[in-house]
């Protein structure tokens, strides 16, 4: 991603952005709230529209690909709400994860790294906890087979019990492809990624190895409300 920007309809948000991401490991964005964060995933996905920059994935431009056809080419997006069906089971939002690809053997991985859920197949996804909806969410997307995995918030409303067990699957992810990381718990972004990205109005103003940025005395000058 090289210059971009982008926002609502007159309403910029991003500004200038380069951002650059590695075959596999993890990234984090970081950032107060309205600092672009999420716009940033919305523009990397498709749902929005660049006012001027370019997108680069695999070695092709992807700054004009719809998000079905991002999607299609590997670009994995789980949104911070909205990201299953609530009113349709857990097998049932995995299956519809699954149409036209790998069917049942890709939802028994899926069941294998996240085990929580297979006991959970009958039921609604409305009636799961909020680190099961964040599961759920996840491995749905993983049906995709993404090679870039990009996750908003996957930790916001999850019980501490299971915070640190989906830092645990989402290093396990990053040893296997891209996974870029916006999270509001700095200490488990920063010790899952290996590099980070701080947005502050809409610009980078700090990016660098995950430790280097954990150091950092202007950290928490950026993140600050």
């Amino acid at each position: 991603m090289d210059a971009l920007c982008a926002g609502y309809g007159r309403s910029q948000v991003l500004f200038d952005l380069s951002v650059a991401m590695p075959q596999s490991g993890a990234v984090a964005v970081l950032g107060r709230n309205s600092a672009g964060k999420t716009t940033l995933l919305k523009t990397l996905a498709g749902e929005i529209t660049p006012m001027s920059g370019s997108i680069t994935f695999d070695g092709r431009a992807a700054t004009t690909d719809p998000p079905e056809r991002r999607a299609r080419n590997g670009i994995g997006y789980v949104p911070q709400e909205h990201a299953i069906f609530a009113r349709m089971t857990v097998r049932e939002n995995l299956l519809l994860g699954a149409t036209g690809r790998q069917g049942r053997g890709a939802i028994d991985e899926v069941l294998d790294f996240f085990p929580k859920l297979g006991v959970r197949l009958g039921q609604t996804a409305a009636t799961l906890s909020g680190g099961e909806r964040k599961m759920l969410a996840m491995g749905r997307a993983l049906l995709g087979r993404p090679r870039l995995l990009m996750l908003d918030e996957p930790t916001e409303g999850v019980w501490i019990g299971v915070i640190e067990e989906i830092a645990e699957r989402l290093t396990e992810l990053a040893g296997r492809m891209c996974v870029v990381l916006v999270e509001q718990h700095v200490e488990l972004a920063l010790r899952v990624a290996s590099y980070a990205y701080v947005i502050d109005r809409g610009t980078i103003a700090l990016q660098g190895p995950a430790a280097t940025i954990r150091d950092s005395p202007d950290l928490l000058r950026f993140l600050a409300p």
